[in-house]
């Protein structure tokens, strides 16, 4: 079985600055660019809990009925009291017959206490149901991006990658459970009510009605204006998010270069933007109130005066009044609670489509197993690497970032098992990117990266990392323990396997004298040690590996020239028996290997070992000169 890939490379970085590509940002003001189809997307997901749902549906719905049988029976109440005391005035009877009041009072408080009931249990399943969904969102996230291609990284800010894993899912998780039960319980109160207002008095009905369009036509017009403004929030809320993570990843080399007024400036610029669609879209959404209000008051001022002339024809009891009068009071609410989920819902919407959005985006190439050939020439589909040699082949690799720009052109090259390879060669040669290639953290455009004579691409991704131990320049450490970060390269080793790993890599010593030792938790960004001892705990990583390939990108560049000298000598004895990639800038450290590869513009311009690269005095040689040239003197200014 294959070992956790012993890189610093192989986990993402979890800080540093990133630059923002074009593809991190949406055009300020766009509205949801498939608003339907994101609810769809979001209504589907909720399809796993129907049966939940159906009770919460039915929980509400039940609820909603008692609460308003509430205001029918109060009218009975009403009549009672009104009855009883014009009997005590005309003679008729004896007066308010307190029995059957109290009788009916008691009625009325079962039915709340029973809608109070089914109304916490609608609550408790769809915070359930709200709590599982947001679950799996963030469990489908982080899926997501262990598949997603570096490209997506290389383009997005980290601060966009959180905030929909944050903020978008947080939305949907406070919306979610507020929405669905709030649109249920107000359809149904809406529903409700106009039957009850309807078998009191259809007259008085059909003028309550009238409101109804009224507040249709300034629901319409608000919400389509407050749309936009919804889906910038969401949008300039990640950029808020990318920037301050930017600038705290980078706090050091953005001190250290006085940007601290750019920073202010650039943060100032995306919470402007931040603040100004937040503040017009709380602001159209909180119109909704005040409007809707306005409109039920005229319908209420209409009905009482139609309710009057009713009352004094006789057609209508005075409890009759009291319970229509409540039941306009209550008829508003449930448009002015639809109204106000529609705002809740469109802000719902457009973090679903963010989130739906990133959960779409194109994936790593699909894996393939494995193929082996038997003895007997049949193949097994075995992905074990267990028998992996070590021989690497670059067959014509041509490769660019982006496809229309070719940077590695025709990189062909051979190297037997055991070797240690140099790459050697000026910035921008493509070195690194080799090294990514042969790593499968990019795929070839053209030709094939070979190992042991399978393509790297017959690989799973896990298994083929697993061959390799990586130690760059960029060093990468997360929040944890000195063990726990050497024990990174694999998982299973023990203590004492850590330990060693440790001395081998001249670690121990200065471990030891920290507070904690091996156990001193190390912060976010490792700053409380120093640069050269990260670099020495990202070795000791690698030589836990025990990998099969190794590759060293400036391994020892952070730290000083005596203990590079004892890391040399420990890396030395790790490479022996394994092939090894070394990429190095100062070339008196790569005088001893077996082949050196010198790259220039994406292609190999020599190869050879270093005493036959220098007999050529060709561009080897000039690159390993210059090491030893002294910068000539800088003349004096003519007075």
């Amino acid at each position: 079985m294959s070992k956790p890939a012993a890189t610093s490379a192989s986990a993402p970085r979890r800080h540093g600055p990133m630059g923002r590509g074009p593809g991190s940002a949406m055009m300020p003001g766009e509205k949801a660019k498939d608003f339907k189809g994101s609810l769809k997307k979001l209504l589907r997901y909720l399809g796993k809990y129907k049966i939940h749902i159906f009770f919460v549906l039915l929980f509400a719905v039940l609820s909603t009925v008692f609460t308003i049988i509430g205001p029918k029976i109060l009218g009975n109440a009403t009549d009672e009291l009104f009855q009883g005391i014009m009997g005590k005035i005309t003679g008729t009877s004896d007066g308010i017959d307190f029995g059957a009041v109290g009788s009916i009072l008691l009625w009325l408080v079962g039915l709340y206490i029973v809608s109070a009931l089914f109304s916490y249990l609608q609550g408790y399943i769809m915070t359930g149901v709200s709590m599982k969904v947001t679950y799996n969102l963030r469990n489908d996230i982080i899926r997501k991006i262990n598949r997603m291609p570096l490209s997506y990284f290389d383009r997005t800010s980290h601060g966009e990658v959180l905030s929909r894993v944050t903020n978008d899912v947080d939305t949907l998780s406070l919306t979610l459970n507020q929405s669905i039960t709030q649109i249920i319980t107000s359809t149904a109160t809406f529903i409700g009510i106009l039957v009850m207002m309807f078998s009191i008095s259809w007259q008085m009905t059909l003028v309550a009605l009238c409101i109804v369009p009224v507040a249709l036509i300034f629901i319409l017009v608000i919400v389509k204006h407050s749309q936009k403004y919804f889906k910038r929030q969401q949008e300039y809320l990640g950029h808020v998010n990318g920037h301050v993570e930017e600038m705290y990843g980078g706090h050091v080399v953005m001190k250290a270069f006085n940007g601290e007024e750019n920073s202010v400036k650039d943060f100032e610029t995306y919470n402007n933007t931040l603040y100004g669609s937040a503040w017009k879209s709380q602001f159209l959404s909180g119109l909704m109130m005040p409007v809707m209000n306005f409109v039920a008051n005229l319908g209420y001022v209409a009905v009482c005066i139609l309710g009057g002339w009713l009352a004094t024809t006789g057609s209508l009891t005075v409890g009759g009044i009291q319970s229509f009068i409540q039941y306009v009071r209550q008829f508003t609410q449930p448009i002015t609670q639809i109204a106000n989920i529609s705002n809740i819902l469109q802000q719902t919407t457009a973090a679903a489509e963010r989130v739906f959005e990133f959960l779409e985006e194109e994936e790593e190439v699909k894996e393939n197993v494995l193929v082996h050939v038997t003895p007997d020439g049949d193949k097994d589909h075995d992905d074990s690497t267990a028998n992996i040699k070590g021989s690497v082949q670059f067959a014509h690799v041509h490769f660019g970032y982006n496809p229309d720009k070719i940077i590695i052109n025709d990189f062909s090259a051979v190297v037997e098992p055991g070797q240690k390879i140099a790459i050697v060669g000026p910035t921008g040669a493509g070195k690194t990117t080799m090294v990514k290639l042969l790593m499968r953290f990019y795929d070839v455009n053209e030709g094939a990266i070979l190992i042991d004579g399978y393509d790297i691409r017959d690989f799973s991704r896990n298994d083929l990392r697993g061959l390799f131990g990586m130690v760059l320049q960029d060093t990468w450490l997360y929040n944890g323990t000195i063990r726990d970060n050497i024990r990174y390269g694999r998982l299973d080793a023990t203590d004492d396997e850590i330990v060693a790993a440790a001395k081998a890599a001249q670690v121990d010593h200065f471990v030891r004298t920290l507070p904690g030792g091996y156990d001193m938790v190390l912060n976010e960004e490792a700053s409380n040690v120093s640069q050269g001892q990260k670099q020495l705990l990202t070795i000791a990583r690698a030589i836990l590996s025990d990998p099969k390939i190794l590759i060293l990108d400036e391994a020892t560049s952070s730290v000083d020239t005596r203990t590079e000298i004892l890391i040399q000598k420990a890396m030395d004895n790790l490479m022996k028996g394994r092939t090894s990639f070394v990429i190095a800038h100062r070339l008196s450290t790569i005088k001893d290997a077996d082949l050196i590869l010198c790259m220039k513009d994406g292609d190999i311009v020599e190869q050879g070992t270093h005493e036959q690269l220098m007999e050529k005095n060709g561009f080897y040689a000039n690159l390993y000169n210059s090491q030893f040239e002294k910068p000539p003197a800088v003349g004096h200014a003519a007075p």
